[in-house]
């Protein structure tokens, strides 16, 4: 076994994988820690250990850390997981679709593009719930504006984006896929 470890290192092309693999995950567990403009991390960790109890340390080890911080990748890998499927139902139910996925690996990468622009929409959607729930339950504190909403969607949905074309980087360049990855090194 050791000796097959060794082997693999030895090859200029995995460890050139394996190094750019363990950068990016580098990039999404420091996203993951960053928190999101104009937000009081210690009103929304008091906030959702008090609504959720224990469940709290649950959803904070699924989101690795993210959303006790309300980090820029709080939202992580959902908006896409969320669009992957959106995107397999919508093959079945609309015929050009099916015959997009039919027609090979070209047709798999239409819909893979079509997937990553429809990822915006549930982004979208879970941020902006997220957001107006926060400021709705106090969560966010008396201070906060319109302006702070806003941003905290925006950012909630770029980094969500981010996460995802991160993941993608690492299935062309890296080892293994990417967004099994990230998800796995967030839990």
């Amino acid at each position: 076994m050791a000796n097959a470890l060794t082997n693999a290192f030895k090859n200029k092309e995995l460890r050139k994988k394996l190094a750019f693999t363990v950068i990016v995950l580098i990039v999404v567990r420091f996203g993951s820690q960053l928190p999101i403009p104009g937000i009081d991390t210690a009103q929304v960790t008091a906030y959702l250990k008090s609504t959720l109890g224990d469940s709290f340390n649950l959803l904070n080890s699924f989101t690795g850390g993210s959303f006790l911080q309300m980090s820029v990748f709080a939202l992580s890998v959902t908006p896409y997981i969320t669009s992957s499927i959106i995107m397999q139902l919508m093959t079945i139910a609309i015929p050009a679709l099916e015959e997009m996925q039919k027609d090979g690996e070209d047709g798999r990468k239409k819909i893979a593009k079509i997937t990553r622009y429809v990822t915006v929409v549930p982004g979208l959607i879970e941020s902006a719930g997220m957001t107006i729930g926060f400021s709705r339950s106090g969560a966010l504190g008396a201070d906060h504006t319109n302006f702070t909403i806003v941003t905290m969607i925006i950012a909630l949905t770029a980094g969500a984006i981010l996460v995802m074309w991160l993941g993608e980087r690492i299935t062309e360049n890296g080892i293994g896929n990417g967004i099994s990855i990230i998800l796995l090194i967030n839990i």
